[in-house]
Parts: structure tokens; C-alpha cells; sequence
């Protein structure tokens, strides 16, 4: 896949410039440009557009257009980026635990692990609202070597990304650490744009990350994150949201007046 990677053009949109060797420090400063750049997004899915794994068709899209995606298209593009410098990540799925338990969620989750020397980290882009900017040394309880904010835990044959949020610790998703097929992706990403019990379906996530705070969405209520402080809103209808992506995602989206979220019935 690398070999049809632009590296130039992907560069050039995260604005990143640093040393290409595969270090620790590279692996680090390439995720927080990245996830720093390129927003979490599903709007393609509310809009009836297939959602593409092709690395032609993700760089036409998170590059070239300079629009988002979710866990599928962050994690396919980033793995590429990765063995053109030289690492080797591995791919996994998970259950995402945010609302069900592991013994009921399906593996609608991908994310990457990279081995550097003698460690291993979980490197998790698209992982939306929860998503960790930095990578995650895969021991049991340790968080990163800067972020505390989240950290791997073993749970008998399972490992458990667990999240901090002010009080309140969240286990975000569980995985076997199994290396998937392109084809598990494949269709895990069918069922998480088309299938109507998908959240991805029914409902609008955004995240953007700024230089000092971030942004989400979750269908009508934003939150703009300034210095740890929220400071919430309202969106009156389909045209603030428009505004609010060209403010805060980089992007504009004229189809947005198309946009059909079932859980916001007056949009529909």
C-alpha cells in the first residue's frame, strides 16, 4: 500500500517535517500532526456516500480534499504512512465498551500497534471524542510516557484501552490484539456505514483538535474546548453546521443541506 502513498502530499497536510527514521519521537510527533490535522468525521455516511479503504480513494479524501473520516479510514491511512517510514504496525479490531459490554459489542473498531526496539504501542487515530494523541505503551496499567490520560489494561485474554475524563474512568474499547485481514475491515466498515443499528448511521460525531483545545459534536450539541475549559452550543439547523466545519474542520460541505440524521427527525 505504501508504494502508492503521495508521502509529499500527506506531509504537506498535516505540516509536519521532521526526521523520517523510525524512532518513538517520529512515531509521536507524525500521530499528534496527524490526528492535529486531519478531523474525525462521518459525514459521508449521513449523506448515503460509500466510505472508501482504498488508499487512492482515502487520500482523495482526508488529503486532497481535506476532509476527515473514522477509525477505518484514519487507521488505513496512517498504517500506510507508517511502513513508508520504515515501521511495521500491525492491524487490529476491537469492541468498543462505550455503551455495551465486550460479551454484546461487535469488532467495529480498527486501530494500529507498533513494536520500536523491545516495546510495543497501540496507535489509535480514529478513535473519535476519546482517541489518544499520543501512543499508548501496550503494558498492563502503564500510561504514556506523556499522557496519563489513557492506558492499557489486561483483562484475561482481552487488553482494554481505558480513558480518563476528569473523575470518571472509561474502558473505551477491549481486543485480542489478533492481526486482521483487509477483508475484516472491509466488511466491518460495510456494517458500520450502512447498517441502520450503526451509530455511525444515526447519528453525527465530529472531533477536531486545535491548538489549544478541540472541538466535538455530537448531532446538535457542540462543545468548543478552549484551555480545558467547555464553552457548549446549539446547532439551529444545517447551515451553522456548515458554518462550524469551515471554522473548525477545515473543509466546506455545500452537499450539507442533504444531510439526513435519523435521530434528529426535523432534518430528515
Amino acid at each position: 500500500m505504501a508504494d502508492s502513498l503521495d508521502l509529499d502530499a500527506y506531509l504537506e497536510r498535516i505540516h509536519w517535517d521532521g526526521a523520517a527514521d523510525a524512532t518513538l519521537e517520529t512515531l509521536t510527533t507524525l500521530l499528534d500532526a496527524h490526528m492535529s490535522r486531519i478531523p474525525f468525521e462521518n459525514l459521508d455516511v449521513l449523506l448515503g456516500r460509500p466510505v472508501r479503504l482504498d488508499l487512492k480513494g482515502l487520500q482523495d479524501k482526508l488529503v486532497r480534499a481535506h476532509r476527515g473520516g473514522y477509525c477505518f479510514e484514519h487507521a488505513t491511512l496512517f498504517a500506510a504512512v507508517l511502513e513508508a517510514f520504515g515501521f511495521r504496525p500491525a492491524r487490529h479490531s476491537a469492541r468498543v465498551t462505550l455503551y455495551e459490554p465486550r460479551t454484546v459489542s461487535s469488532r467495529t473498531h480498527m486501530f494500529l500497534t507498533v513494536s520500536i526496539r523491545h516495546e510495543r504501542f497501540v496507535v489509535d487515530p480514529g478513535f473519535g471524542m476519546l482517541a489518544p494523541r499520543l501512543p499508548i505503551p501496550l503494558v498492563d496499567g502503564a500510561g504514556s510516557r506523556r499522557d496519563t490520560s489513557h492506558w492499557m489494561v489486561r483483562d484475561a485474554g482481552h487488553w482494554l484501552l481505558r480513558a480518563q475524563r476528569g473523575e470518571k474512568v472509561i474502558d473505551a474499547w477491549a481486543s485480542t490484539l489478533e492481526s486482521d485481514n483487509p477483508g475484516d475491515f472491509k466488511i466491518a466498515n460495510h456494517y458500520t456505514a450502512t447498517h441502520p443499528d450503526s451509530s455511525f448511521v444515526n447519528r453525527i460525531m465530529l472531533r477536531a483538535l486545535a491548538p489549544n483545545g478541540f472541538v466535538t459534536v455530537l448531532n446538535r450539541d457542540v462543545t468548543v474546548w478552549r484551555d480545558n475549559t467547555p464553552h457548549p452550543a446549539q446547532l439551529a439547523d444545517r447551515s451553522a453546521l456548515r458554518a462550524l466545519l469551515r471554522e473548525h474542520f477545515g473543509f466546506d460541505l455545500p452537499e450539507i443541506d442533504q444531510l439526513r440524521v435519523p435521530s434528529i427527525p426535523e432534518w430528515e
